[in-house]
């Protein structure tokens, strides 16, 4: 009798995982899109092994950044705009809203960019696949329902072991990988520093923080199932930074081992070829191809959210166009928009992919300072605040991340 009772509650609390998981996955995996994916392979292109320790404690303060994230959305049922909006005024939440959609449109167009990358690999013009692509993830979003969109989205993730097998088809030096964890180094220069940035900027975007907490809120998780919530960010978070490593380690162990520099995703899968065979090369465009629709679907959406909450409009998938106008008109506008400056003939698109990583990496934290505070509010969050350990660490990771773009801009002030 006590083992039925067991392998029911058992059964009962992988069901309910399989009903909260998603957020947490879904956002974390949408950081390896197609700037993401052009930003790990320069890292292992130009820097070989050297970066990959950063992967470790960047993969710690992701973890402590969505665990808040997913906390707070739970316990207030609200958004981060909302929130921010509420507690700090009309006029603060303006401009963290116009910075986050500057930062949001360059990363989009990033994603288009990376649609037409992968699909002319496979010799399909960009004047095709791009218009193809912005169509298929507006009707994705506008017509279908969250929980089948949510599954997509799921299976998306999947697609990323491409570059797992990739990294190993690559044959790495696995012992150089160690000797880069265990012995950091850093050269102080404004091109490690910004690449630096740039790795944190890709892997804990500003717009991913405002997603989760809307994606967690549209899934209305209940707080005694917050644990099942909290495994899905944990898992998520080493998900998108065990993609990273491969990615980089892909690049290390061809590119940099054969002095070739690349600027994009599509340079590194046409270089893999000869160097790591035809299938590598494959499986890193179709990997960039997922990526860059993937994104090219969360990113205008987590903008939207952003937005509309933000100015306290209808916000949701699951809501009919004629209910959320705002959300369904920018979400849309975003999407074609982006599609448009990709068609534009001769655009300089590698600056507008690493610029872009880079200036999320500026202003994150500054949305930290926000969540923190706002974590922290007893009227907030009850007795849902973060511990004195919790807080620590995340504030030294404000610190620190504040720390690097002052050194980025004296460095490249010639002032350092």
């Amino acid at each position: 009798m006590a083992k039925r009772l067991l392998s029911k509650s058992r059964w009962r609390s992988f069901l309910i995982l399989l009903a909260v998981i998603g957020p947490g996955i879904i956002t974390s995996n949408v950081d390896n899109d197609a700037a993401g994916i052009a930003t790990y392979s320069i890292a292992g292109a130009h820097f070989g092994y050297s970066l990959i320790w950063s992967l470790i404690p960047i993969t710690v303060v992701l973890i402590i950044i969505q665990e808040m994230i997913a906390r707070m959305g739970v316990v207030t049922g609200k958004g981060l705009s909302d929130l921010i909006r509420e507690n700090f005024g009309v006029k603060i939440t303006f401009y963290v809203l116009v910075t986050l959609i500057f930062a949001n449109f360059g990363n989009t167009i990033a994603e288009f960019a990376g649609i037409a990358a992968s699909m002319e690999i496979f010799g399909v013009s960009k004047y095709i696949s791009v218009p193809l692509g912005a169509l298929l993830v507006w009707i994705l979003v506008v017509k279908v329902t969250y929980k089948s969109v949510e599954k997509v989205f799921l299976v998306a993730c999947l697609v990323y072991g491409t570059y797992i097998i990739s990294g190993f088809l690559a044959e790495p030096e696995w012992g150089a990988v160690k000797d880069s964890i265990l012995s950091p180094d850093l050269k102080f220069s404004a091109g490690s520093f910004g690449m630096l940035i740039a790795l944190i900027g890709t892997t804990i975007s500003p717009w991913m923080h405002f997603y989760l907490q809307s994606a967690v809120v549209e899934k209305n998780v209940k707080l005694k199932n917050y644990k099942y919530t909290r495994a899905d960010v944990i898992s998520g978070s080493f998900m998108v930074n065990i993609i990273a490593l491969f990615i980089i380690v892909a690049c290390a162990a061809t590119l940099h081992k054969a002095g070739i520099r690349i600027e994009t995703g599509e340079d590194a899968a046409l270089a893999l070829a000869p160097l790591a065979g035809k299938y590598a090369s494959a499986l890193f465009a179709f990997g960039l191809l997922n990526a860059s629709l993937f994104a090219a679907s969360i990113l205008p959406l987590s903008t939207a959210y952003v937005v509309c909450e933000g100015m306290g409009w209808e916000v949701g998938v699951d809501n009919k166009f004629s209910e959320a106008p705002q959300f369904y008109g920018l979400y849309s506008l975003l999407i074609f928009v982006g599609a448009a400056v990709v068609l534009w003939p001769d655009l300089p698109l590698i600056p507008v992919m690493f610029i872009s990583q880079v200036i999320n990496g500026v202003i994150l934290p500054v949305i930290l300072i926000f969540v923190l505070i706002l974590i922290n509010n007893e009227k907030i969050m009850g007795s849902y605040t973060n511990g004195r350990g919790f807080n620590i660490l995340a504030w030294v990771a404000v610190i620190i991340l504040i720390g690097l773009s002052v050194t980025l801009l004296a460095l490249m002030c010639g002032i350092a």
